[in-house]
């Protein structure tokens, strides 16, 4: 399988588009940047924030919301260092909540390439966009399973394997492991159905909703912490619309530790291709119950004749508690 770095393919497909569109301005981020290219975009320059999710999310957050978002300034914040990739500089940037904090925030359109390829297919679409968008950039070389023959759109979701039995949705590295443990999930009888959630907002219901339907098992996997990620606005979608089971593959509730290398940080936080298998073989092999909550007649009467007894029970106390505080 081939690999390729993201931020080479990054500063490639942007050095390119600069070739052709001199309103291109890149900043690297400090917390002055996000005012810095609100202004530059009040202007008609097209601004790029390049840097990691520690300095834009966690120390610029306010100026984003207050001088980007709420305007629509025509921004691009990329986070060249996202989740667990920068694996060696500590928890203060080890940042892997920042793509479901810029998910909840209004107006905001948020990306996460699956792999080099589809990277440099997002630029010209994300500089095409007038508003704000964040990209979240792995460190290092990922497996391409995109091709550059396919076109990118916000919104899509990209099948990528096809498969009977689960639909397993990722995003960002992710997409690499859920490939890696459909492969093994084959030798044990399960075909698994692979999709590429590129575009984590706006998320389309009814992609989601086409995609999931008639399935056992939906499965989201992603290198950002659970709270608001995406497996929690897919399991959103699907609530009520379907019977099956639901797993979600996601960073736990915790600050973790430094690793000596990106692998070990993502085996340690379950996010490996094994995490992935047992994952899907667990859900898979759940049985899910429906609660029947339909009543007799006799029943409902019954349980009319019940609240009628709760009621006046209720009030004899509220006539006591009256009784004593006017004595």
């Amino acid at each position: 399988m081939e690999k390729m770095n993201l931020h080479k393919a990054f500063d490639e497909a942007l050095a390119e588009a600069v070739k052709v569109n001199n309103n291109i301005v890149v900043l690297e981020n400090n917390q002055n940047a996000a005012s810095l290219a609100a202004k530059l975009a009040s202007e008609g320059k097209i601004p790029f924030i390049t840097t990691n999710a520690a300095f834009t999310v966690g120390c610029a957050y306010d100026q984003i919301r207050s001088s980007i978002a709420i305007p629509r300034a025509n921004v691009k914040i990329v986070n060249l260092i996202c989740g667990h990739s920068d694996f060696a500089d500590g928890r203060t940037q080890q940042f892997s909540e920042d793509s479901n904090i810029m998910r909840a925030m209004p107006e905001m359109i948020v990306l996460n390439p699956a792999d080099a390829v589809e990277l440099k297919k997002m630029i010209p679409r994300i500089i095409e966009y007038q508003g704000p968008v964040y990209l979240r950039v792995s460190q290092g070389d990922l497996p391409v399973y995109t091709s550059a023959k396919d076109n990118f759109e916000i919104g899509k979701i990209n099948p990528l394997l096809d498969g009977r039995d689960v639909v397993i949705f990722a995003s960002g590295i992710m997409v690499s492991k859920v490939m890696e443990a459909a492969e093994e999930l084959k030798s044990d009888g399960i075909y698994a159905r692979v999709f590429n959630v590129s575009t984590l907002k706006p998320l389309v219901p009814e992609e989601v909703l086409k995609y999931a339907h008639g399935k056992k098992a939906v499965i989201c996997a992603e290198e950002s912490v659970k709270t608001g990620g995406l497996g929690q606005a897919i399991a959103s979608i699907i609530l009520g619309k379907g019977h099956c089971t639901f797993g979600q593959i996601a960073i736990n509730d915790v600050f973790e530790t430094s690793a000596t290398d990106y692998e070990e940080f993502l085996v340690r936080s379950g996010l490996s291709a094994d995490d992935i298998y047992k994952t899907v073989k667990r859900v898979f092999n759940k049985k899910y119950l429906l609660l029947d909550i339909s009543v007799s007649k006799s029943e409902q009467n019954a349980i009319d004749k019940a609240l009628v007894v709760t009621q006046k029970i209720t009030a004899l106390f509220s006539g006591n508690k009256k009784n004593r505080d006017n004595s």
